[in-house]
């Protein structure tokens, strides 16, 4: 009898998905190039058969042939929003990638097409927390009225004369919006003894016993606040909603900061009442537009304090919101579960 021999079968090597880049034109040396740079692209052959073509807006019509095959689509800061015509386009098109925050611009069609969408913005919140962190301790000891105080100093000053705030211990922070951000700055605030305030529709009472917060109105977060920092999804119910009446109920020497949307304050008033009341503080790293006209009156004030959008992830943040999508890709890929998925229901919430 001949003995039964068992061989080893050889693992099977499933083909790559075809994959593309899209992204407009105009920022594809700027942003694209910038987040997927050779190191990354290299990664990503590595992985998937990635098209020598970059997908663009403007040219969409004269790739056609280019599209039929396309299986992946990555993207990030850049990406286009795709029409139905689009899309019919891109027949075997089922999962896109993006290496980047809010997804909103572009990924309602995609949905309804039931196309797979997973975006980085939890990695992208990351810095963002970590730069409000930074603003809302600096704040609390009155940093930017103590600077532009020392910068007129007159003979016979001294450091009693200029303005310090109420300092960090047992200070009140309001959050409003507890997204991924805001999350993730509760967290980062932890250590620091601040009694922390939120407002969010959509977070339960057992949610923010869990976060060790206390859940309070609008108007309340901003009457409690020694500082009040935006993370408020740029939605319809949330358009211009920041007004002046919150505004001036802001307590005394108070800061607000917003590294959220632009759309959610209205502009006008925000200008109106902090130059009424030079006692208050506004950091704002985002507004509506970007940028700012030179002539506006948000450049003028001088308790108003602008960044030019700078929060997110820049320089070497971005490899972690690469790392991110690249896991996801796999997970995808191999049939695990999605961590970062923007599914339907998540997608009504989001920033």
């Amino acid at each position: 009898m001949t003995p039964h021999v068992t061989l080893n079968e050889p693992a099977v090597t499933l083909p790559k998905k075809k994959a593309a880049f899209f992204s407009r034109e105009r920022t594809i040396e700027s942003e694209l190039n910038r987040i997927f740079g050779a190191k990354r692209r290299a990664e990503l052959a590595e992985m998937v058969e990635i098209s020598p073509v970059i997908i663009t807006q403007e040219k969409l019509a004269e790739q056609v042939a280019e599209l039929q095959e396309i299986e992946v689509m990555f993207a990030t800061w850049g990406m286009y929003p795709l029409t139905a015509e689009d899309i019919n386009l891109l027949p075997k098109l089922q999962a896109v990638f993006y290496a980047g925050g809010s997804v909103r611009h572009f990924a309602p069609a995609l949905l309804e097409r039931g196309i797979t969408v997973v975006s980085a913005w939890a990695a992208n919140a990351v810095p963002v927390a970590e730069f409000t962190l930074a603003q809302i301790l600096l704040a609390n000891k009155g940093y930017w009225r103590n600077v532009d105080g020392y910068r007129a100093y007159r003979e016979g000053n001294t450091y009693e004369d200029f303005f310090r705030g109420c300092g960090n211990f047992g200070a009140t922070v309001s959050i409003l919006g507890v997204g991924q951000i805001g999350r993730k700055l509760i967290e980062l605030l932890f250590p620091f003894r601040l009694r922390v305030l939120v407002f969010d529709p959509f977070l339960t009472d057992e949610e923010a016993m869990q976060l060790g917060v206390q859940k309070v109105e609008l108007d309340e977060a901003f009457a409690r606040g020694n500082v009040i920092s935006n993370h408020l999804a740029d939605v319809r119910d949330t358009a211009k909603l920041l007004t002046s009446t919150l505004f001036n109920s802001m307590p005394q020497n108070a800061t607000f900061i917003n590294t959220g949307r632009g759309g959610t304050v209205a502009h006008n008033d925000l200008v109106s009442v902090l130059r009424r009341r030079t006692d208050l503080t506004a950091l704002l790293d985002v507004t509506e537009p970007e940028p700012l006209p030179a002539a506006d009156p948000l450049r003028e004030l001088p308790n108003i304090h602008l960044t030019a959008h700078i929060a997110g992830s820049i320089g070497d943040e971005v490899d972690r919101m690469i790392q991110t999508t690249f896991e996801e890709f796999r997970a995808w890929r191999d049939g695990h579960p999605l961590r970062f998925e923007v599914t339907r229901e998540r997608f009504e919430t989001m920033a």
